[in-house]
C-alpha cells in the first residue's frame, strides 16, 4: 500500500483506508467508523443511543480486508462484499434481542435492508440468511484499531405485548429506524469528507413564526356569522393543544382556515414541547408549492420552507453496487429533512418509512421530536390505512413526536386507530361542531352525463365558474373548447406557472373578469380560491365536497352551485366511489352533511374490510414470524401509496439555466431550488419520454425536458398519453 506506519513496538502497520475523494484524499478508515459512529449516536434517541453507535462502528470493518484496501489503493476487477462483515461479526456475539435488527442494517447499509429469509438460502441469494453464508476475506485486522463494546440488551419494554405480529411490526419499525440513524450518518461523514463544502441544513426561528402567524390571524376582519365562526372553531383548536396529547384529530369544515390554524396551533406545541421541526404532509404534490407559498409569505427569512415532492432520482431499484464510487453514490444521495419546516407530501412520508433503501430511509430518525400535520387526512388509500396509522402511532408514542390528523371530511378512525396505535392518546381538537352548518355555503346538484362542449357552454354562463375534472386529458380538451378568459391547471405544469396563473385567476375574479378555469383535482385543497359555480366531475363524496369549498368561499352570495356531472365513466376505485356517491345523491337532500359523509365512508370500508388487514409486513411472513425473517425488502416494492407512481421533470426556462449548469457539474444543493421548474408525469410516461429521446437523465438522477417544444406555459407538458390514468 502506499502508506504504512510505524507502531510503538517497532512493527511495520497498514494504514486502512475507508474512502478517496476525486481530488485524491484519503480518509482514513477509523475516522469514519467514528465519525459515522458519532453522527449514528447523534441520530438516534437517548432510548437507541448506544446501539446506534454501536451499529455505526462496526458498519464498515469489512473493509479491513486486504481484498478491499487493494481495491481503494487502485486495484481493478476486484469484487469485496464487505457489508456482510459486520453481520457477521455480531452473530458471534451471545444472544441479545438486537442482533437481527444490526444484522439488518449492517449488511444492507448499501443495498437497502434485505428480506431475512430462511435458513434453507444458499449464498446466492440476496436475502439475510443468503448472504450471511458468503465467505468474506480476512477482516480481523479490524481488533488493531477498533474495540466493540456490545450495548446493554434493554429492548424488552418495547416487546412487552402478547400479540407476536404485533411485536414483529415493532421490531420492523425499530430496525428501519436504526437502519436510518446508521445510513444517513454513513452519508453524512462520507459527504463531509468528498465534499467537504456541501451546505446542509436550514435553520429557522419557531418563536418569530408564531409571533407572525398571529398578527396575520388577528389581521382578519370578523364583520360577519361565517367570519366569526372561523375564529370561535380555531380558538378550540389553540386550547386543546395545551393538552399534551399524542395525536390531534382536527375536523374542521372547508373555508374554516385549517391551513393557517393547524400551523400556529403546530407552532405553539413546538415551541412549549421544545420539538426539532415542523412537517406538513399534503396529499398532493401539486398543492405543496401553494401551501408553502402562503407560509413563505408569511414567515420570510424567520422560517424557511423545504419543500420535498416528486423525487427527482429515476431509479430501476437495482441494487447499488456495495464498492460503487463514493462520489457517484452521493449524486444521487437524496433528502434528509435537516430543516426547521417541510412541507411534502403523503408519497414521501409513508413510503419512505416503509422502504428499503436508505437513501429513502435515512429521513426517518428526523421525524423524531417534531410536530407532524397530515392535511386531508381522509385521503389515505384504504388498503394503507393500517400501516399508515400504526406508523403514526410509533412515531409518536415512541419518537416523541405529535400528530395532528386534519380534514373537512373526517371518515371516523376510531376502530382503526383503537386496533392499529393501542396505548397512544388521541384526543379531539374541535369538540363543538354547533357552528359548522355556518360553513354551508353552497348547494349540491347532481346533473347526470354531459357532453363537455355543452358542459363549457354552461359554465360561461356564470361570470366566473371552476370546471374539475379527473384526467389531465379531459382537462386539455375541455380548455381548447373554452373561449374567452380562460386558464387551465394540471400536474403538467410546473409549480411556478401554476403559481404565476392562480394570481392572474385571483386578480381577474377580484376585478370582476369573466373567467373560466379548467383544473385537475389538485385545485380541490389548499389553493384559496372563489368561484361562483363549481362543475365537478364525480367522484368521492370528499372530492366532491372539496370542490364544493372552491364555491361561493367567503359566503358573498345566499348560496353557490355545485354541479355534479358525468362524462365516460371512470375505472377501478374512483368508479366505485362514484358510484357510492351517486347513490348518496339519491338518498340525501343534502350530501354535505355529517350523517352522509359517515355513511360514504362507511360504506367504503365495508367494500374494503377484507383488503384492510392484508397490507402488513407480518400479512408476507405467514405464521414463521421470527425476527430474522422479516421480508424488508419484498413489503417495501410491495408497499404502493398510489397506483401509477409520479416523479418531476425538470423543464428549463431562461431563469433556471445556470442552476441546472451547476447540477451537471455535482452542486447536489440546487436540486431543492429545482423544484418549482419540475413537471409531474408517471413513470410509465417517463420511461416512454426517454425512448422517444425527449428526456436528458443526468448522471444524479435528475431527468431534464430536452426538447422544450414539448412544454407551453399555459397548459404544461404537451406530451400526452392518459388516457386510462387518473389523477
Amino acid at each position: 500500500y502506499d502508506k504504512s506506519i510505524i507502531c510503538t513496538k517497532g512493527m511495520i502497520a497498514m494504514e486502512y483506508i475507508g474512502h478517496t475523494s476525486d481530488d485524491g484524499r484519503k480518509q482514513l478508515l477509523l475516522d469514519h467508523l467514528n465519525g459515522t459512529s458519532k453522527l449514528c449516536r447523534e441520530n438516534a434517541n437517548e432510548f437507541w443511543a448506544d446501539i446506534a453507535g454501536f451499529v455505526g462502528q462496526i458498519h464498515d470493518i469489512g473493509k479491513y480486508t486486504s481484498g478491499f484496501q487493494k481495491r481503494i489503493n487502485g486495484a481493478e476487477n476486484i469484487r469485496v462484499e464487505h457489508a456482510i462483515c459486520g453481520a457477521k461479526e455480531v452473530a458471534k456475539a451471545p444472544p441479545k434481542s438486537y442482533v437481527p435488527m444490526i444484522e439488518y442494517c449492517v449488511a444492507g447499509h448499501h443495498s437497502g435492508l434485505p428480506d431475512g429469509g430462511t435458513k434453507v438460502d444458499g449464498e446466492e441469494d440476496s436475502t439475510l440468511h443468503g448472504r450471511m453464508k458468503r465467505k468474506t476475506g480476512d477482516y480481523s485486522a479490524y481488533e488493531n484499531e477498533v474495540k466493540l463494546e456490545y450495548p446493554k440488551d434493554n429492548l424488552r419494554e418495547l416487546f412487552d405485548v402478547s400479540n407476536q405480529r404485533e411485536i414483529i411490526e415493532r421490531y420492523s419499525f425499530f430496525t428501519r429506524y436504526l437502519f436510518s440513524c446508521l445510513t444517513d450518518a454513513d452519508f453524512i461523514d462520507t459527504e463531509r469528507f468528498v465534499t467537504p463544502n456541501t451546505d446542509r441544513g436550514i435553520d429557522g426561528d419557531f418563536q418569530k413564526a408564531y409571533e407572525k402567524v398571529c398578527e396575520k390571524l388577528n389581521s382578519f376582519k370578523i364583520e360577519t356569522k361565517l367570519q366569526e365562526s372561523r375564529s370561535i372553531i380555531q380558538e378550540q383548536v389553540y386550547k386543546s393543544v395545551e393538552s399534551n396529547a399524542n395525536v390531534y384529530t382536527l375536523n374542521m369544515p372547508t373555508g374554516s382556515g385549517k391551513t393557517l390554524c393547524s400551523i400556529r396551533a403546530a407552532l405553539k406545541t413546538a415551541i412549549e414541547n421544545k420539538k426539532k421541526r415542523i412537517i406538513y404532509v399534503i396529499p398532493y404534490v401539486s398543492i405543496i408549492e401553494q401551501t408553502a407559498k402562503v407560509f413563505e409569505d408569511i414567515f420570510g427569512d424567520v422560517l424557511p420552507v423545504l419543500q420535498h415532492h416528486s423525487n427527482y432520482d429515476f431509479d430501476d431499484d437495482k441494487n447499488e453496487d456495495e464498492n460503487e464510487i463514493t462520489s457517484e453514490k452521493l449524486k444521487r444521495s437524496c433528502e434528509n429533512w435537516d430543516a426547521k419546516l417541510i412541507v411534502t407530501t403523503n408519497i414521501q412520508f409513508f413510503e419512505s418509512l416503509y422502504h428499503y433503501k436508505g437513501r429513502r430511509l435515512r429521513k426517518l430518525h428526523n421525524l423524531a421530536d417534531s410536530v407532524i400535520i397530515f392535511d386531508e387526512i381522509h385521503m389515505l388509500p384504504i388498503d394503507y390505512i393500517q400501516p399508515c396509522l400504526r406508523a403514526i402511532g410509533y412515531v409518536t408514542k415512541y419518537l416523541n413526536s405529535t400528530a395532528i390528523l386534519m380534514s373537512a371530511t373526517m371518515p371516523n378512525y376510531d376502530k382503526f386507530m383503537e386496533r392499529y396505535m393501542s396505548g397512544v392518546k388521541i384526543e379531539n381538537a374541535v369538540k363543538d361542531t354547533s357552528l359548522f352548518n355556518v360553513f354551508d355555503k353552497c348547494r349540491y346538484e347532481y346533473i347526470g352525463k354531459c357532453e363537455l362542449a355543452s358542459l363549457a357552454e354552461k359554465a360561461q354562463e356564470y361570470d366566473n365558474a371552476l370546471i374539475i375534472v379527473n384526467k389531465r386529458k379531459t382537462a386539455r380538451e375541455l380548455y381548447d373548447m373554452c373561449s374567452g378568459n380562460k386558464y387551465h391547471l394540471s400536474t403538467y405544469m410546473t409549480p411556478l406557472h401554476r403559481s404565476e396563473i392562480i394570481a392572474k385567476i385571483k386578480e381577474d375574479i377580484k376585478n370582476g373578469i369573466n373567467t373560466t378555469v379548467i383544473s385537475t383535482s389538485l385545485i380541490e385543497a389548499g389553493v384559496d380560491l372563489d368561484f361562483k359555480a363549481v362543475f365537478r366531475e364525480i367522484a368521492g363524496i370528499d372530492n366532491v365536497l372539496q370542490s364544493g369549498g372552491r364555491c361561493n368561499r367567503e359566503g358573498k352570495m345566499d348560496m353557490g352551485d355545485v354541479f355534479v356531472f358525468e362524462t365516460d365513466g371512470g375505472k377501478g376505485e374512483i368508479q366505485l366511489k362514484s358510484n357510492i356517491t351517486r347513490n348518496l345523491f339519491e338518498e340525501f337532500d343534502n350530501i354535505s352533511t355529517d350523517k352522509c359523509i359517515e355513511e360514504y365512508y362507511s360504506r367504503l370500508f365495508a367494500f374494503n374490510d377484507g383488503n384492510i388487514d392484508k397490507s402488513t409486513i407480518t400479512s408476507l411472513m405467514g405464521e414463521n414470524l421470527k425476527f430474522d425473517e422479516i421480508p424488508f425488502r419484498t413489503y417495501a416494492e410491495n408497499f404502493k401509496f398510489i397506483k401509477n407512481q409520479v416523479i418531476g421533470i425538470v423543464i428549463p426556462h431562461d431563469e433556471n439555466k445556470d442552476l441546472i449548469e451547476q447540477l451537471r457539474y455535482g452542486n447536489l444543493s440546487v436540486k431543492r431550488k429545482l423544484q418549482q421548474y419540475s413537471a409531474s408525469v408517471h413513470i410509465w410516461e417517463l420511461e416512454e419520454m426517454i425512448k422517444e429521446g425527449i428526456i436528458e437523465q443526468l448522471d444524479c438522477g435528475v431527468c431534464i425536458l430536452a426538447n422544450t417544444d414539448y412544454y407551453k406555459s399555459d397548459v404544461g407538458l404537451t406530451w400526452e398519453n392518459d388516457v386510462d390514468y387518473f389523477v
